[in-house]
């Protein structure tokens, strides 16, 4: 996720301090904005509990659409520009700064996913960029070469493992946390403090490489300029667009299929097949957005750099709004929802953070988590 963003020196002082609004490129800011979205309409399943497979009717559609459109897709957008936003700090202001902030998110994200939701990427993404802090010195052909290889032997292993299980009678798991009714708060948080650390260091050994190449990618953008100078990288962002949808849209109809199957070898054939897609998709969008930027011409798309600006404060918002309508210590309504009306809520939220998120902005130039973090990490609070 984009939480970190890059900085610099402030104009008025010279201190350090976050990139103001007129030094920043509205593109990465948009396409945070609209992965954040997507991220909630893909983690709508996990809050409400229900299946891909078991979805009928309406719900079946929608769960299609969803698989097609941002499953896989949005957290790829987000985790390219983590490392887009890491590899700028990094270049500004060096290993000391990058690490005090992965730091002050790895705490942030451990509360996150102690006192709120188990599914927090946050700790996640902070404690695998610390390996960015390697990189300074890679050239950007470096950069797309340990993308490759990392991303090419997480993607293989996976298909390996799927294709060995996939004539296996057992059935696949959703993954979902275990939240029976009457369930209280307490024994919830009890729960994920107990599992809390062997998640994040089993989860950062499985999707490590992926995630790793993922950063990477978002590294090597930062370091050609393609995002903040979109108007020079014309041909690339159509190649961009051309073969990423081209391909990402397939796998995606692939992805949707695997998950109407219930057994074993098709859910775990869908874990790449999802993030394979995903990333060409992803790549896909960015090459949209990225010529319509250079263009002029996002349009009311322009609307996502609010929340894209203010991503960390949203989507603990998310968390928190989620949690207490689905939770058995709160709403209640965990394992009662098809995928339609969770979706649909999960757009609503996601849509009336826009105006919120300007509102924010406008009140006191950023999110108040990101206030937070800044403050931390820069040691005073800086200027607007």
């Amino acid at each position: 996720m984009s939480l970190p963003t890059g900085a610099a020196p402030n104009p008025d002082s010279g201190s350090l301090g976050p990139v103001s609004a007129g030094e920043r490129s509205a593109l990465p800011d948009v396409l945070r904005g609209l992965a954040l979205l997507g991220i909630l309409v893909v983690n709508v399943q996990d809050f409400a509990g229900f299946r891909e497979w078991t979805q009928t009717g309406v719900d079946r559609a929608v769960q299609v659409v969803t698989d097609i459109l941002f499953n896989g897709r949005s957290i790829s957008l987000f985790a390219m520009l983590f490392g887009w936003g890491a590899a700028g700090l990094l270049a500004r202001h060096g290993a000391g700064l990058l690490a005090r902030r992965l730091l002050v998110l790895l705490g942030l994200g451990t509360l996150h996913g102690v006192l709120i939701w188990h599914g927090d990427i946050i700790s996640n993404y902070a404690l695998l960029a610390l390996a960015l802090l390697l990189t300074a010195r890679l050239s950007m052909r470096a950069l797309l070469g340990l993308a490759g290889v990392l991303g090419t032997y997480w993607l293989a292993s996976g298909t390996l493992l799927a294709l060995t299980y996939w004539p296996s009678p057992r059935g696949r798991s959703a993954g979902l946390p275990d939240l029976s009714p009457g369930l209280s708060y307490g024994a919830v948080v009890a729960e994920r403090s107990a599992t809390f650390l062997s998640d994040l260091v089993e989860g950062s050994f499985y999707n490590g490489p992926w995630l790793l190449a993922l950063f990477l990618l978002g590294a090597a953008a930062q370091r050609s300029g393609l995002l903040s100078r979109p108007q020079d990288h014309l041909p690339l962002l159509r190649r961009l667009a051309g073969w990423g949808l081209g391909v990402g849209l397939p796998l995606g109809a692939l992805l949707a299929w695997l998950n109407t199957r219930s057994g074993l070898g098709a859910g775990l054939l869908a874990i790449p097949v999802r993030m394979g897609g995903g990333l060409a998709s992803a790549l896909g969008y960015a090459g949209v957005l990225g010529l319509l930027a250079a263009r002029g011409r996002l349009g009311p798309l322009g609307a996502f750099a609010a929340s894209g600006r203010t991503a960390l404060t949203n989507y603990i918002l998310q968390s928190l709004l989620m949690t207490t309508v689905f939770y058995p210590y709160a709403g209640g309504q965990f394992g009662r929802w098809g995928a339609a009306p969770a979706v649909l809520l999960a757009l609503a939220v996601g849509l009336a953070q826009l105006p919120l998120s300007a509102w924010m902005l406008r009140q006191w130039g950023s999110g108040p988590l990101e206030q937070l973090v800044r403050t931390l990490v820069y040691g005073h609070r800086p200027r607007r």
